[in-house]
């Protein structure tokens, strides 16, 4: 009866009388209502605004600092401040590696060349083909379909697929605020994976799964806007099999990549940014006095980074 009812329609009826219009709601008040939500847009777009005219970061001496960070038309002015933040406070020179989303023009890689002469633009024309060598599509369906539907796994596939050795991979929608010690020990001397701590376990799929997958317990709280791995261990065989049996068992989900990582950290030992200097989901009175070293802004706090937070990060 169901399939039928939908084969006439009844399910896009529903979504679009139903569905759509409460997730529209929810996400009104998750945004703290039309007046906040405006005041949010508005702050957006000043922040956007003031990343064309970031001051070059000084170039200090020392081993310059790599990065890897996947961005695009939509991000990059949130990249441009996670990247000049963390110069400021690091006082090292940075090397950021960039990968293109599909969607970096030309007008928005300059403003990030200017800030960061040292940087290097990956096209996804060059990820792409190494993905066809390293992925090839007949093999790994699954991640290739991934990738085209879910751009979460290109932070793992594009910046580790075909390659070695150990990258620190950044979230774009990070502020510093003091020096990230932890993070330069780590970029400088790599000995063992490295994870962000979240405010909530949020992995999408049932913990029996995943660690039957995994083959070994899967730890709490793992959060992937900062990630430190070797892309030489990862097997990507057994990537592609957890990825097909996630989603036949659980349906896709928007956790996949944290899932995943999650995975490949089980029963290892890790540096772990502790959350009370990386913070996950800032709010208040931390959001408003920016005393941590790094803010992760997901889910709401996002009011505070576009109101607020960016424009502490400018303040001398």
């Amino acid at each position: 009866m169901w399939a039928a009812l939908r084969h006439a329609g009844f399910g896009k009826a529903l979504y679009h009388t139903w569905h759509r219009p409460v997730g529209w709601l929810r996400g009104l008040l998750a945004d703290g209502g039309p007046w906040e939500r405006r005041r949010t847009t508005a702050g957006r777009r000043g922040m956007e605004a003031a990343a064309w005219q970031l001051p070059v970061p000084a170039v200090p001496s020392g081993r310059p600092v790599e990065l890897h960070l996947l961005t695009g038309r939509r991000f990059w002015y949130q990249t441009a401040f996670c990247l000049w933040s963390f110069a400021r406070q690091s006082d090292r020179p940075l090397a950021p590696i960039l990968y293109d989303d599909g969607t970096l023009t030309a007008e928005h890689r300059q403003p990030l060349a200017r800030l960061f002469p040292n940087a290097r633009f990956v096209a996804q024309a060059e990820i792409t083909a190494r993905l066809d060598a390293s992925l090839p599509a007949d093999r790994f369906p699954v991640l290739r379909e991934r990738w085209l539907h879910y751009p979460n796994i290109r932070k793992l596939t594009d910046v580790h697929a075909g390659c070695r050795g150990w990258k620190l991979v950044l979230d774009s929608d990070l502020l510093f605020f003091r020096r990230p010690a932890l993070l330069l020990e780590w970029a400088d001397q790599p000995s063992r994976p490295l994870h962000a701590v979240d405010c909530q376990t949020s992995y999408g799929y049932s913990r029996p799964l995943l660690q039957a997958l995994a083959g070994a317990p899967v730890a709490d709280l793992i959060n992937v806007g900062l990630t430190g791995l070797d892309g030489g261990t990862l097997d990507w065989e057994k990537i592609e099999h957890w990825c097909a049996t996630l989603i036949a068992r659980e349906r896709t989900n928007y956790f996949l990549e944290q899932a995943l990582v999650a995975m490949l950290l089980a029963g290892r030992a890790c540096a772990i940014a502790p959350a009370g200097d990386y913070v996950t989901m800032p709010v208040a009175p931390e959001a408003r006095d920016c005393r941590a070293v790094m803010h992760h802004y997901v889910a709401g706090s996002k009011r505070w980074y576009f109101q607020h937070c960016w424009k502490i990060a400018l303040q001398p």
